[in-house]
């Protein structure tokens, strides 16, 4: 159950053109609950950083040119995730970008996919919302995340928006453990405080006439337009 939500800031878009990480940022959640556990790192890319990418996150050469390479902090890094699943939002870009820097160790580190599972929140958006915006931005607003602090993108705060964004979108924090020990004890009080609370306060507004007038009058066209009828109209009839 141990999570670790990832995010990455880069020199530029692609690694095959020697682009590099700049910034780590790790969220632990343990049980579908964030923890205090963090990992952050600035890294010294050793090269200049595209003008297009110093707009979205505000890192400049200078700053980081006396932050650690890569190299030195890969251990504490790898120590952190190692075994945890990695929730990230478009994972390909993220974990493209740390087998890059890890291919680079002079052993030449594995692909992060050999030391955790990856769970790409991206995906998993557009399957519950098809059609709409799911940048992280997007997904804030749709689940009430507050983002109004975020002026540029950063890989920590990006990480705790995901975090919560991440919960929301799976159903909330709720201590399976916890859970767990009150469904086997049989203690349905705490049993109830495990569950997320259920909204009872939604309101119901049943159709006028004039509206289902105008419904049934739209599934008679698809009826009419139909080889094989509507289904909907038989069914309401």
């Amino acid at each position: 159950m141990r999570q670790i939500v990832l995010d990455t800031e880069t020199t530029g878009l692609e690694p095959e053109a020697g682009h590099r990480i700049i910034e780590i940022g790790c969220i632990e959640i343990q049980n579908r609950r964030i923890t205090s556990s963090r990992y952050h790192q600035y890294i010294n890319p050793e090269r200049e950083i595209d003008a297009g990418a110093i707009e979205v996150h505000g890192l400049t050469t200078e700053f980081l040119s006396t932050k650690p390479v890569f190299a030195d902090i890969a251990h504490d890094f790898l120590e952190f995730v190692d075994g945890a699943e990695l929730i990230i939002h478009n994972a390909p870009f993220d974990t493209g970008f740390i087998n890059s820097e890890l291919e680079r160790l002079e052993d030449g580190g594995s692909p992060i996919a050999g030391r955790c599972e990856i769970f790409d929140t991206l995906p998993f958006a557009r399957e519950l919302h098809p059609g709409q915006r799911n940048s992280l931005d997007a997904l804030c607003r749709r689940y009430e995340v507050d983002n109004t602090h975020r002026d540029l993108h950063g890989a920590l705060l990006d990480a705790e928006l995901l975090a919560d964004v991440y919960l929301a979108m799976t159903g909330g924090q709720v201590d399976l453990q916890l859970a767990a020990e009150a469904s086997s004890s049989g203690n349905e009080a705490a049993l109830a405080a495990s569950r997320p609370a259920v909204r009872r306060d939604i309101p119901v507004i049943a159709p006028s006439a004039e509206e289902l007038a105008a419904h049934r009058e739209n599934l008679e066209r698809v009826d009419g337009a139909s080889d094989n009828g509507c289904l909907w109209l038989r069914r309401s009839s």
